[in-house]
């Protein structure tokens, strides 16, 4: 598996100072401008295995999100339910739930 050590080092470390010639751990040079000491090889690949986890724990958002209906649908049904018709507030909704029901939040 490759990690990503330049995610990680921003997620754990954000606002300090390195940089990273090539994609290894032995190429990481931690700048004494920093508070912290250098993270270990271990601290990085751990975070990398976080954030990787994250970002597929979260798949299913990134499915959903371009098949939702538009806001614009949801004003304007918003509108009429205020006027008495819910029936374009039913179909947005029931729009939401097919795309929920095609992209499942995982357990």
């Amino acid at each position: 598996m490759t990690y990503d050590l330049v995610k990680a080092l921003k997620s754990l470390y954000p606002g300090s100072f390195w940089s990273l010639n090539g994609d290894s751990y032995s190429g990481l040079t931690w700048s004494n401008e920093n508070k912290s000491s250098k993270p270990t090889e271990e601290e990085l690949i751990s975070e990398c295995e976080r954030l990787q986890a994250e970002y597929e724990r979260t798949q299913y958002q990134r499915q959903r999100a371009p098949e939702y209906p538009d806001l614009k649908e949801l004003a304007d049904a918003l509108y009429w339910n205020s006027k008495g018709d819910s029936s374009k507030l039913e179909e947005y909704y029931i729009k939401c739930e097919e795309i929920k029901n095609k992209y499942p939040k995982p357990q």
